[in-house]
């Protein structure tokens, strides 16, 4: 209709208005104006202006228009007249300004058009529909609904997951609650037992009892109670301010084993200088003395004999051998010169068929993941800078070989969180000092509950003081462990070479089919232990992570190793048939015969100790020579064995749980093992006497058995149990108790006197009643 109307037009719509006079039909209202919008042009061509988009052109129909068409439908009949009756329609210009240019300066055309047909309108109808369905409002009110919808059951989903969460908080802090107030009742009965004891034996005193026991010499209660609130003197801090330290902070301090009574601060020294100079414990003073005062058979047979630092020096005729022989002596440029800080690649490929052969890998090794530093305590260095931030955390089972503590801390600022292990054979445990996933697992969380963030797990394999070899179900128990909690595992295999019986088997981590997170798996090895020369520093480290090998080749720059000896060292490694057929042989036959002689002096003494097949050491149980059981004694003892001229190592220097277990090294000659165990047998003997002579009476008897483990080895570990009796025990011994107790818990600091005397005032004037008449 627009097309027959306005032919040649460029005016985008127009306003029809239909007259009733024109109608051939008689018809009697008024007449109705009807406004046709124009849907379409001949062409793009003659339009002025771009055609507006569909959502701006379309205009729904007026209540006229669908009362005209209504009227339509009822009168029309097919080849009715009225589709050929012409129809003036008045025409104006549209509102948007649009003409024709001869049309500029008229305001009211009027052209009379042949009337459009039925057929015709319902054509434009149906167009109008066809657009309405199509336009694109419609899609996007769809898309909006859509949308709108899904954010809706996700923003219910989190919420749901928020409401979990948060009943799971709240549950696991009632448990919490629940475990700290169980300790706190335990601890209450532990020490109000203690009293007790302390009060019968001063009643028994003053009533004039022909009881044995007697005040110790030297010793009054100021005196006590002082050392109780200055925990020894010279620490500076009180018990609530120590027990109110985090736990990545009490772990600094012992780790610590640091002697700070004497401490001076030096005005020359940063505070990671001072504390570094103060960073020395037992081992390193019984070190000290033994380079002062160091044993030779001609020149000095008084002196110290060494059975406390780890080497080996059963085979140091057959190192110094091998490694003086013609192949070992080179010096070609190449090794005068700097080396790739990883090390000399032939050196690295020697590496790893060295350890592809020896850790039984399933694949080659390659060399590309090889890395050398100047000895183990380097890489452990290394490794927590570049895997930890300062004051983040690694997570290891106690007891453990010392060093590594101040390996980590001293560069890398990083602390370890302890899983402490220990002599009794409960729940999953089936040997004494058992490592176990759900150690691992209660050490982690505390720590996490302290806001400490563990970075990575530290095994050693095999274990060192203890001996141990981890199965490969245990292996894999603990790499899995690691990857449920996205740790780091670092494996130390020092000792691989070193299992010196038979019947037991090292299982390498190297060696597993497959790795539960290869990323983040990290192995060490060096030939300090295995090959007698712990005076070369080596150290060799294992990693598929590319991003680790490259942090810690960074580091190489300070912890390279010469030329000269990364050469002997492939050398050596290089000749596999000496390894095997003369130096492995012979080491282990020598280690074996030296762990029997001690181990029988042990029990002809009737010490108690693990008995293990690896390493150069045993775990030995002293704890039935110590007046109490605290680590005081412990460190009165290590002097006294100090004081006769051998120097041990004390179960405190490797974070033991338990006072009164010692380390000894066997892996020495005949002559000064038999001398040492001389004067070990002497100092026991003396402590013995001294036990016997304060106690004036038999104490109560101890379990000692004996107890088989899973391996059917004889392990002689006593059960230590703390004295029950007040007839047997003295009154040192249980303010050596009390003091313990005390150091270990705020109890005091919750429960005062002043606290006591307000809720229990009846009890507290027979206390003091009480103590008046004392």
């Amino acid at each position: 209709m627009a097309q027959q109307v306005l032919q040649g037009s460029m005016v985008e719509s127009y306003h029809h208005q239909f007259a009733a006079s024109a109608l051939p039909f008689g018809h009697s209202q008024h007449p109705e104006l009807m406004e046709i919008k124009c849907e379409e042009v001949n062409s793009d061509e003659h339009c002025l202006t771009p055609e507006p988009p569909p959502s701006m052109s379309y205009q729904q129909g007026s209540p006229e228009e669908h009362e005209m068409e209504r009227a339509f439908l009822e009168r029309a009949q097919n080849d009715s007249p009225i589709s050929r009756v012409e129809i003036p329609i008045e025409t104006s210009v549209s509102p948007s300004g649009f003409s024709e240019p001869n049309m500029a300066n008229s305001s009211r055309i009027q052209n009379v058009v042949p009337r459009p047909s039925f057929s015709a309108l319902h054509r434009l109808r149906k167009k109008r529909k066809g657009q309405r369905v199509r336009d694109p409002l419609d899609d996007l009110l769809l898309k909006t609904l859509t949308s709108q919808r899904a954010m809706e059951e996700r923003f219910l989903q989190m919420e749901e997951r928020r409401f979990q969460r948060d009943l799971d908080v709240e549950e696991r802090r009632m448990q919490l609650e629940q475990r700290r107030f169980e300790l706190e009742r335990e601890h209450e009965f532990r020490m109000f037992n203690v009293f007790a004891q302390m009060l019968s034996i001063l009643k028994q005193s003053h009533s004039g009892s022909s009881s044995s026991v007697a005040m110790p010499r030297g010793l009054d209660f100021s005196q006590a109670l002082s050392e109780i609130a200055g925990m020894g003197g010279g620490g500076g801090s009180d018990l609530q301010e120590m027990r109110a330290q985090p736990l990545a902070e009490r772990r600094i301090d012992m780790h610590g084993f640091c002697n700070t009574s004497n401490f001076q601060r030096s005005p020359y020294l940063s505070a990671r200088g001072n504390i570094a100079s103060i960073f020395c414990g037992s081992t390193e003073e019984g070190y000290k003395a033994y380079h002062a005062d160091k044993y030779d058979e001609d020149k000095n047979p008084n002196g110290i004999i060494n059975f406390g630092t780890s080497e080996n020096k059963l085979c140091f005729d057959l190192m110094s051998k091998r490694l003086t022989q013609t192949d070992m002596n080179l010096m070609e440029p190449p090794l005068l010169q700097y080396p790739d800080w990883k090390g000399h690649m032939f050196l690295r490929e020697e590496v790893a068929r060295f350890l592809t052969y020896y850790c039984k890998a399933p694949a080659p090794l390659k060399a590309e993941n090889v890395i050398v530093l100047n000895g183990c305590g380097s890489l452990f260095s290394a490794l927590a800078t570049v895997l930890c931030d300062p004051g983040e955390a690694v997570l290891i089972a106690t007891p453990f070989y010392g060093d590594i503590t101040q390996s980590v801390f001293l560069y890398g600022n990083v602390k370890l969180v302890y899983a402490y292990l220990d002599s009794k054979i409960t729940g999953t445990s089936t040997r004494p000092f058992q490592l176990t996933v759900e150690k691992l697992e209660k050490a982690l969380q505390d720590a996490r509950a302290e806001g400490v963030t563990v970075r990575a797990l530290i095994l050693l394999n095999p274990q060192n003081p203890l001996g141990d070899i981890y199965s490969l179900a245990e292996l894999r128990d603990y790499l899995e462990f690691a990857k449920r909690h996205e740790l780091h595992v670092i494996v130390d295999e020092i000792y691989m070479l070193s299992v010196f019986d038979e019947s037991a088997t090292f299982h390498s981590v190297l060696g597993m089919d497959r790795l539960p997170d290869p990323q983040r798996t990290h192995v060490m090895w060096g030939i300090s232990k295995d090959f007698a020369v712990s005076g070369i520093r080596f150290g060799t480290l294992y990693t598929e992570n590319q991003d680790v090998a490259n942090a810690v080749a960074s580091l190489c720059y300070f912890h390279g190793v010469c030329g000269p000896v990364q050469h002997k060292v492939a050398q050596l490694l290089r000749d596999r048939d000496w390894i095997n057929q003369v130096y492995l042989r012979a080491n282990h036959a020598r280690l074996k015969a030296a762990h029997t002689y001690v181990t029988d002096e042990l029990k002809t003494l009737g010490v108690p100790f693990l008995n293990r097949n690896a390493g150069f050491f045993v775990w030995i149980d002293f704890r039935k020579y110590l007046r109490t059981g605290t680590f005081e004694e412990e460190m009165l003892l290590w002097r006294r064995f100090l004081d006769n001229k051998v120097l041990l190592s004390c179960g405190k220097a490797f974070e033991c749980s338990e006072p009164g277990w010692f380390r000894i090294i066997f892996a020495d000659k005949t002559h000064r093992l038999q001398l040492g165990m001389q004067r070990i047998r002497k100092v026991l003997e003396e402590r013995e006497q001294e036990i016997l002579a304060e106690e004036k009476e038999q104490p109560c008897q101890s379990d000692q058995d004996g107890k088989a483990d899973s391996t059917d080895e004889v392990i002689f570990v006593s059960h230590h149990q703390e004295p029950t009796c007040a007839s047997s025990s003295n009154l040192s011994d249980l303010i050596g108790l009390l003091q313990q107790q005390m150091r270990s818990s705020d109890w005091l600091q919750k429960n005062t006197a002043e606290q006591f005397a307000q809720e229990k005032p009846e009890i507290y004037d027979v206390f003091s009643k009480l103590v008046g008449k004392q």
